[in-house]
């Protein structure tokens, strides 16, 4: 209910997401039920209602959403992963909401320090790069990045098929002796940790698809993505620019529409649906507040294979298997 065509998106993506589910898999409607069934004539079995009157707006702060919103969707969706009566949860609503409450009330996979989000990039390799943090936590301890680092991993694995990817830490020079106190603690750690460690990687690395995980802290990396998203925007803005030009303009861009459309479809945030909230004991997918239904199922698609894939069991034999010692926190 929090996004910012909800519920109408929500729906159409339900639906649509229903196409690329296995037939044992119900979508539950978290929400307000007279606005939900406006849009839902003639639901198939698959999908259910489950009313709520409050909602959690992008107003909302976080802090007080699990002390005095326990009968917002938000706080009854999440609660249904921890009664064990749903087995994953989306939402585009209140992203910080969402982070918040979901720590909260779901809890850390045990060996998590913090949690994280990630977020995937297109690449000159045509081999996305995951970005964690990208605005979960701000200023993280080395430790946190050391975990977040074994988690994109983990997640990089099993969502991407990609045996042991390879993590580069952000920074502002390859060499090792580059970067914040942080940072140089952050790269001894992952030295020997039991990820494949690049090395210290540059802000121009993530779109040349150096490594498969950039790790960083959630400033710069919120900032990363905030700036990435823009881009594509940029672009059309610049195309639409050069077509009002003229009458030749407006023919060139239409000759090479179909190819300009094929070649920045991987750009498009919406084809990767929403990040996952990655440390918390349950699946969690977080998307843009304006996702198309496009999005929407993308994400409710990307939570399934998570599930099925036991990625959050994967997090935590890697983490209590070869955690961090109590003196390199």
């Amino acid at each position: 209910m929090g996004g910012d065509f909800a519920p109408l998106n929500e729906v159409q993506g339900a639906f649509r997401a229903l196409e690329g589910l296995g037939t044992d898999v119900e979508i539950v409607l978290v929400g307000r039920e007279p606005d939900i069934r406006k849009h839902l004539a003639n639901a198939p079995d698959r999908i259910k209602i489950l009313h709520t009157l409050d909602i959690v707006g992008m107003e909302d702060e976080p802090s007080s959403i699990v002390k005095h919103r326990k009968e917002s969707s938000l706080y009854v969706g999440l609660d249904l992963v921890k009664q064990g009566h749903a087995d994953a949860f989306v939402s585009s609503g209140n992203t910080g909401g969402v982070m918040a409450t979901a720590t909260m009330v779901l809890g850390r996979i045990p060996g998590v320090s913090r949690p994280t989000i990630g977020s995937f990039f297109p690449t000159m390799t045509g081999r996305p790069t995951l970005l964690v943090d990208v605005g979960a936590n701000v200023g993280s301890k080395a430790r946190f990045l050391h975990d977040f680092a074994v988690m994109g991993s983990v997640y990089t694995e099993l969502m991407q098929g990609i045996a042991s990817p390879t993590v580069g830490l952000l920074n502002v020079g390859e060499e090792e002796s580059k970067g914040t106190d942080v940072a140089k603690e952050t790269h001894m750690l992952l030295k020997s940790s039991p990820v494949n460690f690049y090395g210290n990687v540059e802000g121009r690395d993530i779109l040349k698809g150096t490594v498969d995980i950039v790790v960083c802290d959630g400033f710069e990396g919120n900032i990363v993505l905030k700036f990435a998203e823009s881009i594509l925007g940029f672009l059309k803005h610049r195309f639409r620019s050069f077509a009002n030009k003229g009458l030749l303009q407006k023919l060139l861009i239409g000759a090479f529409r179909p190819v300009l459309k094929r070649v920045l479809s991987g750009m498009d945030y919406q084809e990767y649906g929403g990040v996952p909230l990655l440390g918390v004991n349950g699946v969690v997918i977080i998307g843009h507040g304006s996702g198309s239904p496009l999005a929407i199922s993308n994400m409710i698609l990307k939570a399934d294979e998570m599930v099925r894939k036991e990625v959050n069991g994967a997090i935590q034999r890697k983490l209590t298997i070869e955690p961090v010692s109590k003196g390199q926190q």
